[in-house]
């Protein structure tokens, strides 16, 4: 927490007559405080004062009430009052110590909160290093409700509508770190400048374990309720992992779900795609001679020759128009997926990114998962819907296995990329598989090993590989998905 500050100590505190933590007696707002006279024989100007800031007691007091209610969901009657006290001496609205009360709520009823929100946790700096401590204590208030919204989700079983409100007040702190709603989480989110690798984890857990609380089945039998589930990695881990067990209208809503996930992180993933960057300018195929293609630049600079003083005009006799045709030549791209327990996340993001380079033009896709087994989905490589209903989650790993399926369709080596996304735990094969790696790289085929494909660029990767992989020349590319994306644009086109 950014704005944690321990000016106030426990000596402070009891010279002002308050108790030991630092917090004001119930009832009394933190800027009651009487002042303190400094000691004798120094100027006000050179001593330290003895009572901290009333802003920073204020800060103190929301964050003594945070902790306290995220490890015992018990009431603290003093820390409410003060907390209360505060909330209100600044100008927020009392809604936000309501536990029951969601982020949404709040806005709709506060609308001019939600640009607050909005990057609440990544504040400018000032640029004279200046603290605004008045604006502290109000960010702490907000801070406070999204985290305690967020992160005291109390235990028992967890309706569909109080994942759907968990997940809108999830939304809300990703926002407030920078990130659009569902950025942290599953790979929707993309661009943002903060780095919520961490916060991404901790959301993704504390989700996982919701969607582990809930009756899932109950709740796709029912369409009404099953309506109201929000697609994310973690639900759709859980539905990918217990689609043998679902049938009728329940199996029915659990696709549907699917493919709302699916197509919302497949239009994020195909923008990205494209604004990477392509292959060469193609400048024996002569530019198209369209308005758009204009290079007015170079007309003018051409044309100087033709400008008349007396006139002041120019006459151009020639228009020159820019090469946008770009050199691509048929390549073979080869996608081998660990699809373990460990790497759903992966299995997701890149089956998806497989069907979009699968539709570019000469781009041949083919696509293998595996675990203990292997299985060729490159029948099924355009549509992800189909290739994730045909996934068995979970397991053990046989990298291996993998590679015999993987080699025959090597047809040309130079003209050929093999990417393989896996964590690399593979035990007693280990040397086997890193055997046949080498070989493959050593034919000429550009070998690309990926710790794994998420949206927070988390990756984990056997040491005993990634030193291997280095040494081999083809160190493990991060695990944000916009680096592969990258590697492979610029590669195959």
């Amino acid at each position: 927490m950014t704005d944690t500050d321990t000016d106030a100590t426990p000596a402070d505190a009891t010279s002002t007559g308050l108790p030991s933590t630092g917090l004001p007696p119930a009832g009394l707002r933190p800027g009651d405080l009487p002042p303190v006279d400094p000691p004798a024989g120094t100027s006000p100007a050179s001593s330290s004062p003895a009572v901290p800031d009333a802003d920073d007691n204020r800060r103190q007091v929301l964050y003594w009430r945070l902790l306290a209610r995220l490890f015992d969901p018990e009431e603290q009657a003093a820390l409410e009052a003060a907390s209360l006290a505060v909330v209100e001496d600044i100008g927020l609205p009392s809604a936000l110590l309501d536990p029951g009360a969601s982020v949404d709520s709040v806005v709709q009823r506060h609308p001019e909160l939600a640009d607050e929100f909005d990057g609440l946790m990544t504040p400018e700096p000032d640029p004279a290093g200046a603290r605004d401590r008045a604006a502290e204590v109000r960010r702490a208030a907000l801070a406070s409700k999204l985290l305690l919204n967020v992160f005291s989700t109390g235990s028992g079983t967890v309706s569909a509508g109080q994942l759907a409100r968990w997940q809108s007040d999830a939304g809300w702190l990703e926002r407030s770190l920078g990130r659009p709603p569902g950025g942290l989480r599953g790979g929707r989110g993309a661009g943002a400048v903060f780095d919520g690798e961490g916060a991404g984890l901790e959301l993704g857990a504390v989700e996982a374990d919701l969607v582990r609380r809930m009756q899932l089945r109950e709740v796709l039998a029912d369409p009404a309720l099953a309506a109201r589930l929000t697609p994310s990695m973690s639900l759709i881990e859980q539905l990918l992992r217990d689609k043998g067990n679902l049938s009728g209208i329940a199996l029915a809503n659990a696709k549907s779900l699917i493919r709302r996930y699916v197509d919302e992180v497949a239009q994020v993933l195909r923008t990205q795609v494209e604004k990477a960057t392509v292959g060469e300018l193609d400048r024996s195929v002569p530019p198209k001679r369209v308005f758009r293609n204009l290079d007015l630049d170079r007309t003018i600079w051409k044309n100087l020759t033709n400008w008349s003083p007396e006139e002041e005009r120019l006459y151009v006799d020639r228009l020159y128009y820019r090469h946008t045709v770009r050199r691509t030549t048929p390549q073979r791209l080869i996608v081998v997926v660990d699809q373990s327990g460990s790497m759903v996340d992966s299995m997701v993001n890149c089956t998806i990114l497989a069907s979009i380079f699968a539709g570019l033009p000469k781009v041949d896709v083919h696509l293998i998962a595996y675990d203990t087994r292997a299985i060729d989905l490159t029948p099924w490589v355009h549509d992800p819907f189909d290739v994730l209903l045909r996934t068995n989650l979970g397991g053990g790993n046989d990298g291996p296995v993998a590679m015999a399926m993987a080699r025959p369709k090597i047809a040309e080596p130079k003209n050929t990329v093999m990417v393989w996304i896996s964590d690399f735990y593979e035990f007693d094969r280990s040397q086997p598989l890193f055997e046949g790696i080498e070989a493959v790289h050593r034919s000429g085929v550009r070998f690309i090993p990926v710790g794994s494909v998420t949206s927070s660029g988390r990756q984990e990767v056997n040491p005993w590989f990634r030193e291997r992989f280095k040494a081999l020349g083809t160190p493990v590319v991060s695990g944000h998905i916009d680096k592969l994306v990258h590697e492979l644009k610029t590669f195959l086109t």
